[in-house]
């Protein structure tokens, strides 16, 4: 790292976060315009587009290499009041709440005061979709029973695939022109739609064409004002560059990085995806430009690292739009969850580990930044040598890279019907998401809580917490004569709820396609333009909504209590299982005891409780998986909780685990805190009992002791538990190499702490920024010193 990129560091890092109004005053002024009453939706989108590329401030700031910013500076993050608007109390409590807050100046607050919130109230795209659900949905919503994505994001988890690193928008303009040519006004009757998304298609590669040429005039007018020869050629060149890409396809290696970074603006400023768009296979798609110009010498590799360094830099630049409400306590971060790929297979199944694999990892070790995450495909093919390096980064405390099986991922695609060459150009996205990079339109929906519907189940369809019947009325405790009448009562919950949420989301993609196209994302998703369909509606090659289940070890310990204790053992009934519950197991100290030490534990290899995990996962899929979307997709099911585990958690009582009020759940697929008390291996093969190919990602955490992987030996075992659970077809796993010592130090003296990163679910973040359940919940996780 040389002196230009320490600085540049520094100054991402101690950027303030902050709101910037530009983007929703752009959106307003062109809201309000007549031309925006004049022409169909998709050409409004695009036409709003453009208007914003054309009107918001250029930054360039001083001494860096990749230009363009989403705000008009660092870390000041625009609004999207097309999806939902920010009250006053609501920038009252980003500018003051302590953990992952935005500074609102008093201007800005004017503006939304007198502008953007008298217009925007009543004609959000929230407005519309709450307005749109059922009282039941409400109810459910209300309650913690689901959560709901698209509430303040739009459809998100779209990767790049490799064809837009080939090819610039002046060659997508002529696919555009081909598709409208093509056109059949007397036999197809949705000849009009197609042509209004297509032309809207054509407007937005224009839009984004314009921008890089402003970039360019900036850069030559900063060029002659400069005093400095040398930064003054560099200014000169990165015109030349913004006056090249993205219209024309990159030929250099700056200009593959600048072209992605351009495309990355435009898809983040459409609209504010969940999560947000990214390169995918990073080291694949720059690989033919590092053989082309540092391996012949054309460009120096100290050049070329300062580069990526400098591309690194600019995703740290951009934290996730601001969160509120229930939003923001299912992940509330910065952190915009960009996943770098590297390596796994190539399109004809060999491995796909080179030169550059090693490179971005040297990046990442280097660079140390929160944005972009980075994770690592591993195949069986992939030498063992690329899994150690990727430890070797993982042990130093960062979290990161997380860890794929590409072997599992390729045969999740393939179950879901898709080729086996987008399958191996795929990978995962987000936490742990599987999709088929730039041919796939794959959205996560929202939070289900399974946890909560046993709760509801054991309240004869009441949630105690409300007080309001919201479930099915199964039958009182006193009624249930077997542990497999109580699991069908629940099991009858879940398809209620299930129904209930999946006709919300059909309801929710149809308002997405009718008021939110994104022509722009579509121009980058085969096969949006063949089809003259829009990403949001059905446009893409796959289209696939997933359900993410949360609490699937702490449920599993539930009910395995529920089986022995109340059906076996006999030590009580579920009536007095219950009132020690209601009373948060206040004189009951022998029994919670009795029901966290003395009942088999999800996550030790024991049968008894794996077998129940395997119940809930089967529940889970029949309940969602297969079902048909309103793009024309299916619904599937994934099991990932990001920090909704805390919040299902916040929302419960007291459970038959002994788990007290309030506590949160088990997170991913991964045990209950502290309950794994047989080491790792034993944690993987209770993981690996679920069928992980059936789902589109499953997250597995574990905890190891800094000493642990000191030497080479201790990395050499990390790699070959690995290797095993990835034998088992389990799909991810990640670590925290970081001592509970360190963290309780850390939450003492956050002061002295200013630089703890740890692993949260899916993602890194500073230990500082996390709130304080959150924090306890990492604490709590079992840390393995040895197997």
């Amino acid at each position: 790292m040389n002196t230009r990129i320490k600085k540049l560091r520094e100054q991402s890092l101690n950027a303030i976060n902050c709101i910037s109004p530009e983007r929703a005053l752009l959106m307003t002024e062109f809201y309000k315009s007549d031309e925006a009453q004049m022409v169909s939706t998709p050409v409004k989108r695009a036409l709003s587009f453009q208007h914003f590329f054309t009107n918001k401030k250029i930054c360039i700031n001083p001494d860096e290499l990749i230009v363009g910013e989403r705000g008009p500076a660092p870390k000041s993050c625009p609004t999207y009041p097309e999806i939902c608007i920010h009250s006053l109390d609501d920038l009252k409590i980003l500018n003051e709440r302590n953990k992952v807050s935005f500074k609102v100046d008093e201007e800005t607050f004017k503006i939304y005061e007198e502008s953007i919130i008298p217009f925007w109230t009543g004609k959000t795209n929230r407005d519309k979709l709450i307005g749109n659900m059922t009282p039941e949905w409400l109810n459910a919503y209300e309650a913690g029973i689901f959560t709901e994505f698209q509430e303040q994001r739009a459809p998100g988890h779209t990767v790049l695939g490799k064809k837009m690193f080939q090819r610039g928008f002046l060659d997508v303009k002529k696919d555009i022109a081909t598709a409208i040519e093509a056109l059949d006004f007397f036999n197809d009757n949705e000849a009009y739609d197609k042509q209004e998304e297509l032309k809207a298609m054509d407007i937005v590669c224009d839009g984004i064409i314009h921008f890089a040429e402003r970039h360019a005039e900036e850069l030559e007018s900063l060029a002659k004002t400069e005093k400095n020869t040398e930064r003054k050629a560099e200014l000169e060149q990165m015109a030349k560059v913004c006056r090249r890409v993205p219209a024309n396809a990159p030929e250099t290696f700056h200009e593959a990085l600048q072209h992605y970074w351009f495309i990355h603006l435009g898809v983040i400023s459409e609209l504010n995806p969940w999560d947000s768009f990214n390169p995918g296979r990073l080291d694949q798609h720059l690989l033919p430009f590092y053989e082309k110009e540092v391996k012949t010498g054309e460009l120096a590799e100290d050049s070329m690292y300062e580069l990526l360094h400098a591309f690194w830099i600019k995703f740290n630049n951009h934290p996730a739009p601001p969160k509120m409400g229930v939003t923001a306590k299912e992940s509330n971060t910065y952190t915009d969850f960009c996943l770098i790929n590297m390596g796994g297979l190539k399109e004809d199944g060999s491995d796909a580990v080179n030169d550059m694999s090693y490179i971005i990892l040297n990046v990442i070790e280097e660079m140390r930044l929160l944005q972009p995450s980075s994770m690592v495909q591993l195949s069986k093919k992939n030498p063992d040598r690329f899994i150690k390096r990727a430890l070797r980064i993982v042990k130093t405390g960062f979290g990161q890279p997380s860890i794929f099986n590409t072997d599992a991922v390729i045969q999740e695609m393939l179950l879901q019907g898709k080729s086996i060459e987008d399958a191996r150009n795929g990978g995962c996205s987000g936490c742990v998401e599987t999709g088929a990079f730039g041919t796939e339109n794959y959205s996560l929906s929202g939070y289900f809580n399974l946890a909560k519907i046993l709760e509801i189940t054991m309240n004869n369809g009441v949630d105690p917490r409300k007080g309001k019947l919201i479930g099915l009325q199964t039958g009182e405790l006193s009624s249930f004569k077997s542990y497999d009448e109580i699991f069908a009562a629940w099991q009858k919950q879940v398809k209620h709820f299930a129904d209930i949420k999946l006709r919300g989301n059909n309801v929710i993609e149809r308002l997405y396609a009718t008021y939110l196209p994104v022509p722009f994302l579509s121009v980058l998703v085969d096969d949006c333009i063949s089809k003259g369909k829009d990403y949001n509606a059905g446009g893409a090659r796959y289209n696939t909504s997933y359900v993410q289940g949360v609490g699937l070890g702490s449920l599993s310990d539930m009910l395995a209590s529920i089986k022995l204790n109340v059906f076996e053992k006999e030590m009580l009934s579920l009536t007095d299982l219950k009132k020690a519950m209601d009373a948060n197991f206040e004189g009951y100290d022998q029994l919670r005891s009795d029901l966290i030490y003395k009942t088999p534990k999800y996550g030790n290899d024991d049968d008894y409780a794996d077998d129940l995990a395997i119940d809930i996962f089967e529940t889970f899929y029949e309940a969602i998986n297969g079902r048909p979307t309103a793009k024309g997709g299916v619904f599937r099911i994934n099991m990932l909780p990001t920090t909704c585990h805390v919040y299902f958690g916040n929302i419960m009582a007291a459970t038959p685990d002994g788990r007290l009020a309030e506590m949160p759940l088990s997170e991913g697929i991964s045990p209950y805190q502290g309950a794994d008390t047989k080491g790792p291996t034993a944690v993987v093969k209770s993981a690996a009992k679920i069928d992980h190919l059936r789902t589109g990602g499953t997250l597995l955490n574990q905890k190891f002791s800094p000493q642990f992987m000191d030497d080479e030996a201790g990395i050499t075992q990390v790699m070959n538990l690995v290797r095993s659970y990835f034998r088992m077809d389990g799909h991810h796993i990640q670590f925290n190499v970081v001592s509970a010592d360190t963290l309780r130090n850390a939450q003492k003296n956050p002061e002295a702490y200013k630089d703890l990163i740890v692993r949260v679910a899916g993602y890194s973040d500073y230990f500082n920024d996390l709130g304080e359940d959150l924090q306890n919940e990492i604490i709590r996780r079992n840390e393995h010193t040895d197997f």
